[in-house]
């Protein structure tokens, strides 16, 4: 491409003389970091309140799925255990011990985030995790990375050295250029967790790519949640393509809030009384019409859910017992609600928060 001057009206003018190559049109992934909310700093579900986990699968701050056997351990956003440069961290503690479950901090990454990593093929790229830890429980400490599938694992170690105070860690993998990884879909292309103690059957010999199903320690790391009162905070995760940690990438608060909410998104109505919606009554205890926009595109339809939500006729609060979605699709749902007592047939109500608890929300996390 030149740029030449019009000798007629003076006008600087783009002139082509050369051809596109295919190198200029190639697309790529521009977000350094594939952790979602690696500085700790949403917390839709719980604003910084403590959650008590004693089973598996509970999300806690946004993206961050707790795994657990049978034990209990408290979760909660911290503002004040914090490394420098950070804001929050993610805090556990062991409320009662166990040494025959499953436990770990998990986040699984969008296919779409991972495919250009080229695992399952010669070309696979090398990744570097990078992260600040702090735990009461010194020793060894193992962390997973896997396919969907969960027959592709790599284990990392690293060694908290002394305790309660912030240490930052790097682990470099090499890319798998064996087993099946998904490609640019809205799958779990890659699952990374931090085990806090597990069963022997997650173990796997540390520094290369193996077999063994939802691995992520060796027979030598501590079991952190058979300690009682132990406590475990992390913050500042980054998991980047190259084989040297770069600086934490710190995005604006408004963007990492909506990458969350993609996978999670709710809106609470503090204040009794608040009226953000309208319906219809159908002539019995059912109101039609409750349509929400969701804030971003959800990675798939969502499950929707409601609290302490009533509707008012102009004359009866009614108290809404139970929530159908009628339609839904990524981008909205429109709902169908059954309230306590009968409403007009065609006469629109108001949709309102019963209590300081109301929320609408959608799940569509991976």
């Amino acid at each position: 491409m030149t740029i030449t001057l019009d000798g007629t009206n003076g006008i600087t003018t783009p002139m082509y003389n050369g051809s596109i190559t295919a190198n200029a049109v190639t697309p790529s992934v521009n977000m350094k970091n594939r952790i979602i909310n690696g500085a700790m700093v949403i917390d839709q579900r719980n604003a910084g309140a403590s959650l008590s986990v004693a089973n598996d699968g509970v999300y806690s701050l946004d993206r961050w799925r707790i795994s657990n056997g049978v034990s209990t351990v408290t979760v909660q956003q911290s503002s004040s255990v914090i490394p420098t440069g950070f804001a929050n961290s993610l805090g556990l503690t062991v409320s009662t011990t166990d040494n025959t479950g499953s436990h770990a901090i998990q986040q699984y990454i969008e296919g779409f985030n991972t495919s250009d990593l080229g695992f399952g093929t010669a070309n696979a790229k090398t990744i570097t995790l990078s992260f600040w830890v702090r735990s009461s429980l010194i020793g060894l400490y193992g962390v997973g990375f896997q396919n969907s599938a969960q027959n592709r694992s790599y284990v990392g170690t690293y060694t908290i050295n002394t305790a309660n105070t912030w240490e930052q860690k790097t682990i470099t993998v090499a890319g798998d250029t064996s087993g099946t990884w998904i490609g640019a879909t809205n799958g779990i292309g890659l699952s990374l967790e931090f085990d806090l103690g597990s069963t022997s059957s997650f173990n796997q010999t540390a520094g290369s790519w193996g077999t063994t199903a939802n691995a992520r320690r060796t027979s030598s790391c501590v079991n952190w949640a058979n300690t009682a009162s132990a406590t475990f905070y992390i913050t500042g995760v980054q998991l980047e393509v190259g084989n040297t940690a770069t600086s934490f990438d710190y995005r604006p608060y408004g963007t990492e809030l909506a990458l969350c909410q993609r996978y999670f998104w709710k809106q609470t109505y503090q204040q009794a009384n608040t009226r953000f919606g309208t319906g219809i009554g159908l002539g019995d205890s059912t109101i039609d019409g409750l349509l929400i926009n969701l804030p971003v595109p959800m990675r798939a339809v969502p499950t929707n859910a409601v609290n302490a939500i009533g509707v008012y006729d102009g004359t009866t609060a009614k108290n809404i017992t139970a929530l159908n979605t009628s339609y839904s699709s990524p981008v909205l749902f429109a709902q169908q609600a059954t309230a306590d007592a009968t409403t007009t047939a065609g006469k629109v109500v108001q949709i309102y928060a019963t209590g300081s608890t109301a929320f609408v929300s959608s799940s569509a996390e991976l």
